[in-house]
């Protein structure tokens, strides 16, 4: 079977149980679950992988609702990423029912070309990646080794192929002072709240002197008690982002000193932790384009690069360090729509969010298809990939 007939053959595949696949995909979204809680979802996802003939791994990476699903043996070892965990409060404000049906719709539509031309097709279930860093933990313990492509498609209100991932860290602060009745001796206390408000104001200063593309932000997690105690304690959350993974640990360090200075300032003894670090997103070009053209033989007039400069940050960063990668994306939704929105959750159970979720599979199990067939392709990938290194 020429790889024509082998895309054709995918297309109907999916469509064909197209009904299945939505059901699936509904079923999540009406039960939203949070980071590394996802026992449902992963559930029905390897339950749904098995009953398509892939052989099922559960809680690698030491992580309980991580699992890999593979089908074939040996190179090329072509990966679609899953994510399925929800936002508190607002359920899938992310589209991640989409993304992981996609995934196992696309990775069963791919047997027809492993079957034909060899190779293996895996499904990876990422869990936590709403702030949890799934991947990053999953990328320390190995469990990206000896592929040879990541894939991954994320719901969002235009067709774009790559996007600028900032790298990031989260960052926790405490200050610990001494409690004093704020009328009667406020000299006897020492003002947690204050150094952490010192140090928000040292932060604003320091934004002026940053890259463009660099982010620091962050909220008060505990402010004190009562308004006539001088606060004994405080804390924070705080995100620091990059563009660039050097630049990230600059900039760490100045923004680290900003809180050093506001407990050297009131006397405050000053705690803190780097969470979880997010890398920037690698895009490899060459499996962009690859893709760009299975989306557009699809009908979907997919652009290579975002129509806007927003800047978040994923995970998949992680992952496309060691392994060529892309992330595109698949509109579910009008622009001015706003993605960790109400809206955004109910775009991803309609009508047209099962389209993308349809093309989206289509698309990933296509590529795949291509780089079975193909080895001067992949070979240029691996060669964009180690030179953009």
């Amino acid at each position: 079977m020429d790889t024509k007939k082998l895309k054709e053959a995918i297309i109907k595949s999916i469509d064909a149980d197209s009904k299945r696949l939505i059901e699936l995909s509904l079923k999540i979204h009406d039960n939203p679950e949070l980071g590394f809680q996802e026992v449902k979802a992963a559930g029905w996802l390897t339950e749904y992988l098995k009953k398509n003939g892939f052989s099922i791994e559960c809680g690698i990476a030491r992580l309980d609702t991580a699992f890999r699903a593979t089908y074939g043996e040996g190179r090329p070892a072509i990966a679609i990423l899953a994510e399925y965990d929800a936002l508190a409060g607002m359920g899938h404000g992310c589209g991640h029912n989409i993304i992981c049906t996609a995934a196992v719709a696309a990775g069963v539509a791919a047997k027809k070309a492993v079957d034909e031309l060899g190779g293996s097709v895996h499904v990876i279930g990422t869990p936590g990646e709403e702030g949890g860093g799934g991947k990053v933990f999953m990328a320390e313990r190995g469990a990206f080794k000896n592929l040879d492509v990541a894939m991954i498609t994320h719901p969002e209100i235009a067709d774009f192929a790559t996007t600028k991932a900032l790298a990031c860290q989260t960052l926790d602060i405490e200050f610990f002072g001494k409690s004093a009745h704020a009328a009667a001796s406020p000299e006897l206390g020492i003002n947690a709240l204050e150094a952490m408000l010192l140090s928000f104001a040292s932060i604003n200063s320091l934004r002026q002197h940053i890259r463009g593309t660099a982010r620091i932000h962050g909220i008060i997690t505990d402010g004190g008690k009562a308004s006539n105690i001088v606060p004994e304690h405080s804390a924070g959350s705080f995100i620091v982002r990059a563009m660039e993974n050097d630049y990230l640990d600059e900039l760490k360090e100045k923004v680290l000193n900003c809180f050093a200075g506001a407990a050297t300032g009131t006397g405050a003894r000053m705690e803190y932790k780097w969470g979880e670090r997010y890398d920037s997103l690698r895009n490899n070009v060459t499996l962009a384009k690859l893709h760009i053209k299975n989306m557009q033989a699809l009908g979907r007039n997919m652009k290579l690069e975002s129509p806007d400069t927003a800047f978040g940050s994923t995970d998949m960063g992680n992952v496309s360090q060691i392994v060529p990668s892309i992330h595109p994306f698949i509109a579910i939704a009008d622009r001015g729509t706003l993605i960790h929105s109400t809206e955004f959750a109910g775009a991803a159970a309609s009508e047209r969010g099962m389209k993308s979720l349809l093309d989206a599979a289509k698309g990933m199990a296509m590529t795949a298809a291509d780089l079975l067939s193909n080895p001067d392709i992949l070979a240029k990938i691996k060669e964009e990939f180690e030179n953009d290194k």
